[in-house]
């Protein structure tokens, strides 16, 4: 292929931090294109794929969690870079069409009704009324008069509230009597309730944008006394930005590089899955990963709080017999200890092994069960499906022929192929974004985690530039091919642990509401 790049597309290259063979191999798949996820069946809980434990089981890892955090060090680990953009999509489409004239409201804007009627429920009403007075308006009367592009205006726009361009951890979310909180805030009372390590200490780690640092630093720096007081804990909170050399070029539909107005080439973020560096860069036992839009109020916290708990507990309790199998894979052993580790990776891990493993020599089982076994090891919380958007969990089959537990995004799927669709309408649970991981190995060194991605994993998509399409493609997702050759168990967690504000109006659901 003739090299495409001028000299000062070379130095733009490598300001970002990548290379031109990297450029170029980005380029290449967008001409080839990402194999299809084979899907084998759904992971379900009646073929052993989703465990599911009854109340004895929870009580015992519980307990287990709640004795050897003690003397562990935690990170909650919260994506939280994303604007809030896409939670006002009905606002913004109704302020740039309503003119103070619809001949049926409740039929044309169904969702604006039910965010204006109920308006003053919202956590933010009180901050959106006093924004509009201090520019000598009164939202009463704006809303009686039937001004509603106005109020919206004055959410939304940069100049007043600014909730259209703020990210979501940062909007007021629920209500405490005189008190407000944001999804901030509650990460952080999460992680009081349940991730709090050796000393009291509360580790948090907020992915953000590079815009929005400064605003999540004002925030913590205004709340940290109080929830430090309120729980008795010393809050220790870190922010990270997606790494430039994740972002990957843009082209168009002939896969040609695109230009920007400047005659630049154009790059863009790599999506959720660039975090596996944030991720990689967090030293502790045991980090927990969750969403930042996935937050209730106190009242609504104990099955959090529990399942959170309980899954940690399993993972000590798998990692521990995970490392001491491995260090008597280090001293030699049996025929009779190398079935017992077998059965352990076999049943208790889900891991594949060749159809051929037990007439191989001893040494080559050793060696394969070493390599199988020393990797990280994720939990996984997933809810029964309840038609949600998003990935799930299944069984797969890899390029290199292995099956494995894997959590899947519907865009990876060939749902051209009916065999293929029928597995992905057949699944019973989705994916939450609940995991609990574990990045040390048995000797306490780190795992590189960039060495357990499938970079066969990611995917392309088509976004507007203007009146121009271009292609972009997204690194294997965190946790999905990010995390594909990890030690992966699914666990059935309630629906009550799963709460995510994807509208504004989902804030009006009974869960966000105070009790």
């Amino acid at each position: 292929m003739n090299n495409p790049f001028t000299p000062a597309d070379l130095q733009q290259i490598e300001s970002q931090g990548l290379t031109v063979e990297q450029v170029s191999s980005q380029i290449e798949r967008f001409r080839t294109g990402f194999p299809r996820t084979q899907l084998v069946e759904a992971a379900t809980v009646e073929n052993h794929g989703i465990v599911r434990l009854d109340d004895k089981e929870i009580d015992r890892l519980v307990d287990l969690y709640k004795r050897r955090s003690k003397r562990m060090k935690i990170i909650k680990f919260v994506p939280a870079s994303g604007a809030a953009t896409r939670m006002f999509k009905e606002l913004y489409e109704f302020s740039a069409k309503y003119f103070g004239v619809a001949s049926n409201f409740a039929k044309e804007y169904p969702s604006v009704q039910q965010f204006l009627e109920n308006i003053r429920t919202f956590a933010f009403f009180d901050d959106l009324r006093d924004c509009m007075a201090a520019s000598g308006l009164e939202l009463d009367e704006y809303m009686s008069r039937g001004d509603y592009s106005t109020i919206i205006n004055y959410l939304l726009k940069e100049q007043f509230l600014g909730y259209g361009a703020l990210p979501k951890g940062l909007l007021k979310f629920h209500r405490y009597g005189d008190l407000r909180r944001t999804p901030v805030e509650e990460h952080i009372v999460e992680g009081a309730e349940y991730a709090r390590s050796k000393g009291g200490q509360v580790y948090l780690h907020f992915t953000v944008s590079p815009e929005h640092r400064r605003l999540f630093r004002k925030l913590v720096a205004s709340v940290r006394h109080r929830y430090e007081k309120e729980y008795n804990i010393k809050l220790n909170i870190t922010f990270s930005e997606q790494k430039h050399y994740t972002d990957t070029i843009a082209v168009d539909e002939q896969n040609n590089p695109i230009r920007d107005e400047e005659g630049r080439l154009v790059f863009r973020p790599g999506g959720h899955g660039a975090l596996i560096e944030n991720l990689n860069e967090q030293h502790a036992d045991l980090i927990f990963i969750k969403n930042i839009d996935n937050v209730v109020p106190d009242w609504m916290k104990h099955s959090t709080v529990v399942y959170k708990q309980a899954l940690a507990g399993m993972l000590i309790e798998l990692k521990n017999k995970t490392f001491r199998y491995l260090q008597a894979l280090d001293k030699g052993t049996s025929p009779q200890m190398l079935r017992a580790i077998e059965n352990f990776a076999r049943n208790e891990l889900h891991i594949e092994l060749p159809t051929d493993f037990s007439s191989r020599k001893l040494d080559e089982r050793a060696a394969l069960l070493h390599e199988k076994l020393n990797r990280p090891i994720r939990i996984c919380g997933m809810v029964k499906n309840q038609g949600e958007p998003g990935g799930g969990p299944f069984i797969t089959h890899n390029t290199h022929g292995i099956n494995s537990l894997q959590i899947v995004e519907t865009a990876q799927i060939n749902r051209n192929n009916p065999d293929q669709e029928s597995i992905l309408q057949n699944a019973t649970h989705f994916n939450p974004v609940d995991l609990v991981c574990s990045t040390k190995n048995y000797r306490g060194r780190y795992f590189n985690l960039r060495d357990y991605v499938d970079p066969e994993t990611g995917f392309i998509s088509k976004k507007s530039r203007g009146a121009q399409t271009l292609k972009s493609q997204e690194l294997p997702g965190l946790w999905n091919g990010a995390m594909a050759e990890w030690t992966t168990i699914f666990v059935e967690v309630p629906l009550a642990t799963f709460n995510p504000v994807k509208t504004v109006n989902d804030l009006l659901r009974k869960e966000h509401l105070e009790h």
